[in-house]
């Protein structure tokens, strides 16, 4: 479990496919302790540890292939980083799991003062998305500003703008979308109430 506070930049070193999946391996960080089998999270996607050296290395299966846009994945991209929390951390952000449910599409972008405010296109986030409430993009916890029915939109203050790679995306770039955990139990417990009285 993660909060979407990302800790670190870094790039990819290596990209290669395997037995239906992707290799991934990220120049680790200086100072960064990792072993065999930690979580990760790269650019909002809970990644194992599957192999350390100067890099570590993930290994991604096809179902992650399916709902991220790590099959397009390049040597060279900066990709954000956070370890998993600790139970004694603060949760800065909001509960983030690593489970990204969409690649959603940058579809505007601009400044606003000192901020930015982007917009995602995204499928599947009827229901779940709400003004003023969580979600993840490229593992960064923002708030909603304003929701649509197949898009939303964000302001990215300074900081964040700074830290992680939102800076580098442009409109028409991919990004991975998690929507808000409790959002997501919410909905299934309603359709599973309405399935119920059918």
């Amino acid at each position: 479990m993660f909060s979407g506070i990302i800790q670190k930049k870094s790039q990819i070193t290596a990209v290669a496919a395997q037995s239906g999946g992707l290799r991934v391996s990220v120049d680790k960080p200086q100072g960064w302790r990792l072993k065999l089998g930690d979580s990760v999270a790269v650019n909002g996607v809970c990644s194992t540890v599957a192999k350390l050296g100067k890099a570590a290395e993930f290994f991604y299966m096809p179902e992650t292939l399916k709902k991220t846009y790590f099959a397009s994945l390049k040597k060279g991209e900066e990709v954000n980083l956070e370890l998993s929390l600790k139970a004694s951390d603060r949760l800065d952000g909001h509960l983030v799991l690593g489970h990204v449910d969409a690649a959603g599409t940058v579809l505007g972008l601009k400044p606003e003062g000192e901020s930015q405010v982007m917009t995602i296109g995204v499928e599947g986030g009827a229901g779940l998305l709400a003004d003023k409430g969580s979600v993840a993009v490229e593992g960064v916890s923002l708030t909603v500003v304003k929701a649509g029915k197949n898009k939303f939109t964000v302001h990215l203050i300074p900081h964040t703008w700074q830290h992680t790679n939102l800076h580098a995306k442009k409109i028409g770039d991919a990004v991975n979308v998690e929507f808000d955990i409790l959002a997501k139990y919410i909905k299934s417990l309603m359709n599973n109430s309405h399935a119920g009285k059918k």
